[in-house]
């Protein structure tokens, strides 16, 4: 999603939209547009989210929750024992 003019331009004609990409980082702005259908979750994108970050979603059952564990904004916290090997 690039902007929220998308979604309410899709909205304007009856149209769905879906999430794509990076799925932890996006969470939260599609749950807030009422016509995203789905939110994409790759397989490559979440392993690496889940490596180097705290706090990433977990789509047990179908479904996610951005905001459940009260962190604020996306609710990642970057993990410095991982990420050194990165330099």
């Amino acid at each position: 999603m690039t902007s929220l003019a998308t979604p309410a331009a899709a909205a304007v004609h009856g149209l769905e939209i879906s999430g794509h990409c990076a799925p932890h980082a996006h969470a939260h702005v599609a749950a807030s547009v009422p016509n995203v259908r789905h939110l994409e979750w790759f397989h490559d994108h979440v392993r690496i989210e889940s490596l180097l970050f705290e706090g990433v979603l977990d789509p047990a059952g179908g479904a996610i929750r951005p905001g459940a564990n009260g962190a604020a904004g996306h609710g990642l916290t970057l993990r410095p024992d991982v990420t050194r090997a990165f330099p």
